[in-house]
């Protein structure tokens, strides 16, 4: 099905041509009946010639309920917009030209009603001029009058054309369903009625609200019972649970939208917008504070939250300031807002159009934060790539909630990194490495959470993803290789290695140690970077030192004392001793009494 919304000033005839194209009555209310205009948004359904479905949501044009007008437009793809042709264009037809245009409105269709009471082709040719300069100019015209019928077949064909040229939208988009109407029906429950522009809900399926999950307990869409529906179609909806949607707000996937009082969004048009305005998205009416970034950037802080996607649209408008109108207004005031808050005052500035850049800004608090970050904005694009720029690190839902699917590999599970901002990381961590070696020398290693909390990262898990040779992670601690030792320390181990050629398990002790340029720092450094073997206090090695003295053992008689050993490896029993020890902590060796060990591989 397809869903089509009327625009147009108010007693122009948008319900009575709804009421000839479909045999509906769309304005339901008793008092709507009673003042002859429509207050709430009213809905009636057709079949066009192709046997297409298409659901009008008819709204008021009268500039008092700005608002509802909004609520029905503001999901819907495509308008039919009706002008009078014994009136012409007049201020609530500017004012829902400017609105539909600030909305992205592009698919239109232009109706000239009355045509049995005066000559149609003025109101057509201003109302066409005006349409092509806020946008429009590829609408067509049609020429009808309800009263007679004349015209009504030709626009029936022209609603054909115009739906045929919709675009199709992703039914397994995340869903977000503006409640338009609310309603208790007995022996059900709770009702809420909208349109959907995207996605598929089912019954079964679970909601989330603004208080809480919902769940679908039966689905309507023009009025029948169905067990599925696909955007774009009016829907109503019987909910299960505890926080069903008031009006204005909206029922959305869980996951799937990113529920923000604070944004970031770029004016279509620039300008010095007032401290305070009304922004209009789907149903809702939100009142906002306004800090400028610069003449194009805006922060909003909403005084309600709104579930948001980067790229949304969004109408603002100022509640206070009343301009000349371009063709006079016709009552020569403003009008209050209605106590009901569901009316809005017409002759209003409207600000325009505002795209949402990012819904979860950074917290700006250094002077020229500001400026800085409208630079930042202004070159922003509403895509992933923009937004790890910006945050530098998200996780893949987090992303999908904000309306932007990554689109590149994660860099560790789900989470995804700024290129640059990663690369970063993977220079740094070696410095950390070697920054906490100095300070840290008997320690062996730095601390995965240590290095977790010195790079600001989220979760340890990122920190080893960042880890590369010849770093490695033993015992949570990130270990350095040969290759990150210092300089001299890499000399004086070189030097060490020459000395212990001949006699590789005569170890120094530790006053040659320092005079080789390999203090208690340097030996921990070396220690820790797997270039020295520390069998004890004192006693330092080669690597692989403990595996050659494990060799020459196993050719001795079995068992052997600790003068044997001493012996068959040419060192003193000062380091004969702990190397023995050393052999049996690593399972190599084992006491059979008080003064022998065997060989445990010897059997």
């Amino acid at each position: 099905m397809h869903v089509v919304a009327t625009a147009g000033h108010v007693d122009h005839g948008k319900s009575t041509l709804v009421r000839a194209l479909t045999g509906m009555e769309p304005d339901r209310l008793a008092e709507e009946r009673r003042r002859g205009l429509t207050i709430e948004l009213g809905y009636a359904w057709t079949v066009l010639p192709s046997g297409e479905r298409l659901a009008f949501v008819d709204v008021p044009g009268h500039e008092r309920f700005l608002r509802t007008m909004l609520a029905g437009v503001g999901p819907v793809p495509a308008v039919m917009f009706v002008v009078a042709a014994d009136e012409g264009w007049m201020p609530q037809s500017e004012e829902h030209l400017l609105a539909l245009a600030a909305l992205g409105v592009r698919h239109a269709l232009l109706v000239v009603t009355r045509a049995d009471l005066a000559d149609p082709r003025p109101a057509a040719e201003a109302a066409r001029d005006r349409m092509v300069a806020s946008g429009l100019a590829g609408a067509e015209t049609t020429v009808v009058s309800g009263r007679t019928g004349q015209g009504l077949g030709e626009l029936r064909r022209a609603l054909d054309r115009l739906v045929a040229a919709l675009p199709v939208p992703d039914p397994a988009a995340p869903v977000r369903l503006w409640a338009d109407r609310r309603f208790t029906v007995r022996g059900s429950g709770t009702v809420v009625t909208g349109t959907l522009p995207a996605g598929t809900i089912a019954v079964g399926d679970e909601l989330l609200s603004p208080d809480g999950p919902v769940r679908v307990r039966a689905l309507e869409c023009l009025g029948e019972p169905v067990t599925s529906v696909t955007g774009v179609a009016r829907v109503a909806l019987n909910l299960r649970g505890q926080a069903p949607p008031d009006r204005g707000s909206a029922l959305v996937t869980p996951g799937g939208w990113t529920y923000t009082g604070h944004l970031d969004v770029r004016l279509a048009a620039g300008g010095d917008p007032p401290p305070r305005v009304t922004a209009y998205l789907g149903s809702a009416a939100v009142a906002c504070d306004v800090r400028p970034l610069d003449g194009r950037h805006l922060r909003l802080r909403l005084a309600t939250p709104l579930p948001l996607h980067v790229g949304d649209l969004l109408l603002l408008r100022d509640p206070g300031r009343v301009p000349a109108h371009p063709h006079g207004h016709p009552h020569g005031h403003d009008r209050a807002e209605s106590g009901s808050g569901h009316e809005m005052a017409g002759g209003r500035w409207v600000l325009g159009a505002a795209v949402v850049l990012d819904v979860r800004p950074p917290v700006l608090r250094r002077r020229g934060a500001a400026r800085e970050r409208a630079a930042e904005l202004a070159v922003a694009s509403p895509d992933a790539a923009f937004l790890l720029r910006v945050h530098r690190l998200l996780r893949s839902g987090e992303l999908l909630a904000m309306g932007c699917p990554p689109g590149g590999d994660a860099v560790f599970g789900d989470w995804h990194a700024d290129p640059a901002y990663w690369a970063e990381l993977g220079r740094r961590l070696p410095e950390e490495v070697r920054r906490h070696a100095a300070e840290h020398p008997l320690e062996p290693g730095l601390p995965v959470e240590a290095a977790r909390h010195r790079l600001g990262l989220p979760e340890r898990r990122l920190v080893t993803a960042l880890v590369r040779s010849p770093l490695t992670v033993a015992d949570g601690r990130i270990v350095p290789g040969p290759a990150v030792l210092p300089a001299p320390v890499l000399r004086a181990v070189r030097r060490l290695v020459a000395e212990l050629s001949d006699r590789p398990f005569a170890a120094p002790e530790a006053g040659r140690l320092a005079e080789l340029g390999l203090g208690p720092r340097e030996v921990a450094a070396a220690v820790r970077a797997g270039a020295l073997l520390r069998v004890a206090d004192g006693i330092v090695l080669l690597p692989g030192a403990d595996a050659r003295a494990g060799e020459l053992i196993a050719r001795l008689p079995q068992p052997f004392t600790v003068s044997q050993a001493r012996q068959a490896l040419n060192t003193s029993r000062r380091v004969a001793v702990p190397l023995l020890e050393h052999l049996d902590r690593q399972g190599v060796t084992e006491r059979t009494d008080d003064s022998h060990r065997r060989h445990r591989a010897s059997g």
